[in-house]
């Protein structure tokens, strides 16, 4: 008996010490990616080339289908960039809708705007075969990528190339966060879920751990894909952006960074309705879970089922006390991610004053809801196409 009591209270208190002081490390990570990249924001930006100059330097990729209703705002926002050496190249999934004439129209306000329209597309991973469509074509020496729904930032694309000047760098991950749709628990919420989300990311970065990425802002040297042996060969995932990062990282000499300055902040639109966002987000999920590369699969794996634990052993605490630290070291370590999301990109989140506290609760319990249906084996879908986790 006082081997188990001995065995129980190490596993207890064990639990709360190596989360809580996991997530001191991952402060400390973001702390010295936000230091990284205000460096990187005033160094010397790679030179631009001229716009009539035969190569660019920079091929910004978008995958589109149908997205008319969403387009707008990102054409709009593309048409204030004032970066010379820029191609665009849109890729066109099949759509149906409107989506074909506006890019046309925008093609004619600007130079150097390509567009590809796809008939057939095999998957299995549907956006990622449009990327592969997209890079096969693109001239320039670095990939920008962003998606259909997004607004970017007038300083956009100038200041993402500034983030590459440092020739270590092969690929720089931008923050994206969700334009607030309204005032209710469901707009402002998963705002904070995207903004702590990209806190994770930019943390793991900060201490050489990147095992995530957001494909709608980032970055990458033509090098870069070529060390790994081109974009088609990522290991189909439903997370592509996810699987590329674990690919740079296990297959090439470049260093993954990621960008915290506000001039480089992305806007995308929220989801409708719970169902949507769950399917959003339970697609991030799975692609962390059952991500090809390992240590990004033990990593994300680790925190999630650890959050899971502390927030399962909620309800039993009422019947076995002394189960408390688990659920305490979740919350504590919710808060500090909170008040950390909130000082380094507050600007980007609606302003939600005491309602934090009630985030702060929810995000562990949404966060285990995920976990637990992910290895339920419960399939999220991309436009309309189931995605098979780890496929």
């Amino acid at each position: 008996m006082g081997l188990t009591v001995v065995l129980y209270n190490i596993f207890r208190f064990g639990f709360a010490l190596v989360f809580v002081g996991l997530h001191c490390v991952l402060m400390a990570g973001l702390l010295l990616e936000w230091r990284r990249d205000k460096r990187a924001a005033r160094g010397t930006p790679l030179q631009i080339a001229d716009a009539e100059a035969p190569k660019p330097l920079v091929s910004v990729v978008i995958p589109i289908r149908n997205e008319a209703l969403r387009m707008e705002g990102l054409l709009r926002t593309l048409g204030l960039q004032d970066c010379p050496g820029t191609e665009y190249i849109f890729v066109d999934d099949r759509s149906t809708d409107e989506s074909p004439a506006m890019l046309q129209r925008f093609a004619g306000t600007r130079g150097n705007v390509r567009i590809i329209s796809l008939t057939e597309n095999p998957g299995p991973n549907h956006k990622q075969y449009a990327l592969s469509r997209g890079i096969d074509i693109a001239q320039g020496e670095l990939f920008l990528f962003t998606d259909a729904d997004c607004e970017v930032p007038p300083s956009w694309i100038r200041a993402m190339i500034a983030r590459m000047a440092d020739e270590r760098v092969g690929a720089v991950i931008g923050p994206v966060f969700k334009l607030p749709g309204g005032k209710g628990f469901f707009q402002v919420y998963q705002c904070f879920d995207h903004a702590i989300r990209y806190m994770y990311l930019a943390a793991s970065t900060g201490i050489g751990a990147a095992g995530g990425g957001f494909g709608n802002n980032l970055i990458l040297r033509r090098e870069t894909l070529d060390c790994i042996g081109g974009y088609e060969r990522i290991p189909p995932s439903p997370t592509e952006d996810a699987a590329l990062i674990s690919q740079i990282r296990a297959k090439s000499k470049y260093q993954v960074r990621s960008a915290c300055g506000a001039d480089v902040f992305v806007m995308t639109r929220g989801e409708n309705s719970w169902k949507d966002l769950l399917n959003q987000t339970l697609r991030w999920n799975n692609g962390g879970l059952f991500s090809p590369e390992i240590s990004t699969r033990l990593n994300f794996g680790f925190l999630m089922i650890t959050i899971s634990m502390g927030m399962i052993a909620i309800p039993m605490v009422p019947f076995i006390p002394s189960l408390w630290p688990l659920p305490a070291a979740v919350l504590l370590a919710m808060t500090m991610n909170t008040l950390a999301t909130l000082n380094v990109f507050g600007a980007a989140v609606p302003n939600a004053g005491p309602a934090w506290i009630l985030h702060t609760v929810f995000t562990p319990l949404y966060f285990t809801l995920l976990t637990i249906l992910g290895f339920l084996g419960v399939k999220p879908s991309w436009k309309d196409s189931p995605v098979t986790p780890g496929a």
